[in-house]
């Protein structure tokens, strides 16, 4: 069993064949999948796809990219919405100054809020997190020194640094296609000497398909690769990273039942 943990299933790229997407990942061994919100505005589309299949759940939250668009969103309205049976995750909020798509001081804010629901909820905070290593260690120790939160580094590819620091944390790290990049080796080496008990994989499909099909649409099918070259830096058979992620997924995920199994769908 493997579970793709942060994947964009509302996105155009997929809306003229979710059916196949999710029937495609299941055949590939992709029980669970969960599609992450980056629009809060948006949520009742994220809502309505998770309702819709038996093996999506979802977050709510605001990307960084879009902070200041939804800067005025509370934080009492994320925790309301959050209530749903089928949202499982605050996010995917953070920092991003690569692209710089909202002012930093804005995403600075909208991070802060999102951590402060996850806190009160008790849901994971998925991270969204780019260029901005010193600014996210320095606000999730400064977050964490006023009340304990769960969050995952999601798509993690940052600095040795940054993974050390949110380790001390308690942090979980979610790893996606750029694992498999040809260049990745640093990244590699960093993910070599995290503990197998703090990782997850995922697609962030459409994006970042893994190197076999690089610079191509990415489905949930293919976080099997992914998963290949997790084991592969681990020193472990594939099956048994599968199953420790899968572990890892649902001992983070807390409000997904452990018992829960795929169903005829797609």
């Amino acid at each position: 069993m493997l579970i793709d943990s942060h994947c964009h299933l509302d996105f155009p790229d997929f809306a003229e064949e979710r059916d196949e997407i999710i029937h495609r990942a299941h055949a590939a061994g992709v029980e669970l999948m969960v599609t992450i919100c980056t629009r809060v505005r948006r949520f009742e589309q994220i809502k309505e796809i998770a309702h819709n299949y038996a093996s999506v759940f979802c977050s709510v939250g605001t990307h960084p990219h879009n902070a200041a668009e939804e800067v005025d969103v509370t934080a009492e309205e994320i925790l309301n919405l959050s209530k749903d049976s089928k949202v499982i995750a605050i996010g995917e909020a953070g920092l991003d100054y690569f692209y710089d798509n909202s002012p930093r001081e804005e995403q600075r804010a909208v991070f802060r809020k999102h951590i402060a629901v996850a806190r009160e909820t008790g849901l994971p905070l998925a991270i969204h997190t780019r260029d901005a290593d010193e600014d996210m260690a320095s606000i999730l120790e400064e977050e964490m020194a006023k009340g304990e939160f769960k969050f995952l580094l999601h798509c993690f590819s940052s600095g040795r640094d940054l993974a050390m620091r949110a380790l001390d944390l308690g942090a979980y790290y979610s790893l996606s296609g750029i694992l498999t990049f040809k260049r990745s080796t640093e990244l590699r080496e960093i993910v070599a000497d995290l503990p197998k008990d703090r990782l997850l994989v995922e697609t962030d499909a459409p994006y970042l398909a893994p190197q076999k099909w690089r610079g191509k649409r990415n489905e949930p099918s293919y976080v099997v690769h992914t998963n290949k070259v997790l084991a592969e830096v681990h020193g472990v058979d594939e099956e048994i990273m599968a199953a420790q992620t899968t572990d890892n997924f649902f001992r983070l995920f807390s409000k997904v039942p452990r018992e829960l199994h795929t169903r005829s769908e797609g």
